[in-house]
């Protein structure tokens, strides 16, 4: 995982498996960027990321309820067809915007 701030967004750059273990990393130092610095967007790039269970689920709606609390919002991309049907069968999709790029998810996310 890698965090890159700019202005108010928080991309995550994410790699490998987002288990249970991953999640918890990600989560701890996700929260600990929004609470240290001015960030109103986050940006999860899930490029990297060939498998995601229940866990990085929960992750992704922690996020989303914590930029909700702070008057931010929460986006990905990078997805691949596996993670993109996973994401529609939670409800992820009803709430966190799903980009085709980077520059679509900075452009987009408010």
């Amino acid at each position: 995982m890698k965090l890159e701030k700019t202005g108010g967004i928080l991309i995550v750059r994410l790699d490998g498996e987002l288990d249970h273990h991953y999640a918890t990393k990600i989560r701890e130092a996700v929260d600990g960027a929004v609470m240290v610095g001015d960030v109103r967007k986050i940006i999860f790039d899930f490029t990297g990321v060939g498998f995601m269970d229940s866990s990085g689920i929960g992750t992704l709606m922690g996020r989303y309820k914590l930029m909700q609390t702070l008057g931010g919002s929460v986006g990905v991309f990078g997805i691949s067809p596996r993670l993109d049907k996973l994401l529609s069968m939670s409800g992820i999709k009803k709430i966190i915007s799903i980009y085709n790029s980077e520059k679509e998810a900075v452009g987009g996310v408010s």
